[in-house]
């Protein structure tokens, strides 16, 4: 379970240099309230952003950042995973993401995207999508689960089940089978090759009888000298691949980890040369301006002299880091050089096994050339026994490669069983079918709760019959938008639910999002309220309104937001 515990937040939207702090635990129930665009729903945007690097809302990402402060925007967000603690710190201008457990910080050299992985697969096990079915119910930039396509719907209730593995093994299983389709294809190919050779060698055997013994003497000491070059240069390919082998990979990977390394440093230098800028920039300021552009108050001398020495001693701090920089990027380019030089020896290597492989057909070639002179040569006994042997061996041949192929065959039927297992149709359809009854009695309690009062089914394709009492058949677009969110909060129960049940994406965190405001009757808020006060202790709901009536409803904490000279402010009720 995910216990989401406090969001911090500055420069944020319409928050500025200071930080606004929402203790998650606080109390079971908190309404949050203030006028349009004071700052209510900025809460859910910043958890959003937080978690998953997006907001709840259809923001791009330059318009998060506050635009009078113009930088250090900073979210952070604390939560537990069963008895682990993590703190998320994620940041604009500059740009930031620091994932941190039990007070270190987790792969501190790791890319944003790895990051993000990282901490939506193994830690949250939440998706952006899932978090808005599971978390949020909003009227802002909400998708409801009956609004989803058939796929979304799926990739939920997968998040939900836990069962997302099935189709990353599926994956798996399928590059697998494709490449056991390349050995199968190579093999069936070398077959024909063997029967073509035995067949050859058959013919070469009906043949050498009519060869003359001396010449055939002379053709064979040839072949013997061509087959003695042939095993030369067999034997000085195994060496080169084996040197190939054995160079190549360790210096690729050397050779990726410098090319990473360089990158890494490029950014940091290009952070500094950022950095500088605008130490330059406030530096000039400063020296340019007496009096304050945005305030018209004077800027006094000290403060002045004091700014100006600071960009000076930041300016110098980063005019060192980037000598130091330029030091370390020489370094990479004497390794880079290095490393070039042992590569274009590895492929010289890779140019003379090539060049070998070439000597070797053209020999082979030659062979074929005199196994042809000797057989329209007449009167020759020929080494029968020799010939016997060779056609021996390459009956061995074709049966190993039969059997191989046969054994690729049965792994190639094996996975395609075990594709059909993995697929939608197969084990998670199994048990998608074993929730859809406990899916469809939780939905159907809740909408009783809510007092609508008709039957409502999920298939295991996830479409829905909705019925009335008189079995009067209804879409859920057929509905008014009451009607709506009457389905569409039975749903979001239900999921918190199931999610208990799994402990896969269970979270005490809920939110709100003005679903008191929008198409709900007095009836509905009544039926509503029943509902959110019968979640238990360990569920903290948080209900986002502008409608002012509710603040006589039985909330245990009252938060309101204001604006105070053009920036968002939160205050909570003693």
């Amino acid at each position: 379970m995910i216990k989401f515990q406090k969001l911090r937040f500055k420069n944020f939207l319409s928050t500025g240099n200071t930080f606004t702090e929402i203790d998650f635990i606080n109390s079971p129930t908190t309404l949050v309230v203030g006028h349009n665009g004071a700052g209510k729903s900025t809460m859910l945007d910043a958890l959003s952003f937080g978690l998953f690097g997006k907001p709840h809302r259809k923001i791009s990402k330059p318009q998060l950042v506050n635009s009078i402060n113009g930088k250090g925007t900073i979210v952070e967000v604390e939560f537990m995973v069963g008895s682990q603690q993590y703190k998320i710190v994620r940041g604009i201008k500059p740009n930031t993401i620091e994932i941190w457990q039990g007070g270190n910080m987790i792969n501190q050299n790791s890319h944003a995207k790895e990051y993000q992985q990282v901490l939506e697969k193994n830690i949250l096990k939440l998706t952006h999508k899932s978090f808005h079915q599971i978390v949020v119910l909003g009227s802002s930039s909400f998708v409801p689960f009956m609004q989803l396509s058939g796929g979304a719907r799926r990739e939920v209730i997968e998040d939900l089940l836990d069962i997302g593995v099935f189709s990353k093994m599926n994956g798996i299983l399928k590059e697998k089978t494709s490449l056991l389709k390349d050995q199968i294809r190579e093999c069936g190919h070398n077959i024909e090759m063997a029967k073509t050779k035995i067949n050859a060698q058959k013919k070469y055997l009906r043949d050498l009888n009519a060869v003359n013994t001396a010449y055939r003497q002379e053709k064979e000491e040839k072949i013997t000298e061509i087959n003695a070059e042939i095993t030369e240069l067999q034997e000085r390919n195994t060496k080169l691949s084996g040197d190939i082998t054995e160079r190549q990979p360790p210096l690729e990977a050397d050779i990726a980890k410098l090319t990473k390394d360089r990158t890494a440093l490029n950014s940091y230098m290009a952070t500094f040369r950022s950095q500088i800028k605008a130490v330059v920039k406030e530096s000039k300021f400063f020296e340019d301006n007496d009096i304050c552009p945005t305030c018209d108050q004077d800027i006094g001398t000290d403060l002045k002299n004091e700014k100006i020495e600071k960009s000076k001693s930041r300016a110098k701090e980063l005019n060192d880091a980037m000598v130091e920089a330029d030091k370390r990027e020489k370094d990479f380019q004497s390794l880079s050089e290095s490393y070039e030089a042992m590569m274009e020896a590895v492929r010289n290597w890779q140019n003379e096994l090539n060049n070998n492989n070439q000597t070797i057909s053209r020999l082979q070639k030659n062979i074929t050339s005199i196994h042809n002179d000797l057989s329209k040569s007449q009167g020759e006994t020929g080494d029968l026994e020799t010939a016997n042997r060779e056609l021996e061996t390459l009956r061995e041949e074709e049966l190993s490669l039969t059997e191989t192929k046969y054994k690729l065959n049965e792994q190639f039927s094996y996975n395609q069983v075990n594709a059909e297992l993995l697929k939608d149709t197969g084990i998670k359809t199994k048990i998608i079918k074993q929730y859809i009854p406990v899916i469809n009695q939780l939905t159907n309690q809740y909408l009783q709760t809510l007092d609508f009062f008709v039957h409502f089914d999920l298939d295991e394709s996830f479409q829905e019959t909705i019925r009335s009492r008189h079995r009067d058949a209804f879409t859920y677009d057929s509905f008014s938008e009451g009607e709506k969110q009457r389905i569409d909060l039975s749903l979001l129960f239900t999921w918190r639910q199931i999610a208990k049940m799994k402990n896969s994406v269970a979270t005490n965190l809920l939110i709100l999002d003005e679903t008191f405001d929008s198409s709900l009757d007095d009836d509905g808020v009544d039926n509503l309220m029943k509902i959110i006060n019968s979640l238990g202790e360990d569920t903290h709901v948080f209900v986002i309104s502008h409608k002012g009536e509710l603040e006589d409803a039985a909330f245990e904490r009252r938060i309101e937001f204001v604006k105070e000279k053009n920036f968002s402010k939160m205050k909570e009720a003693a």
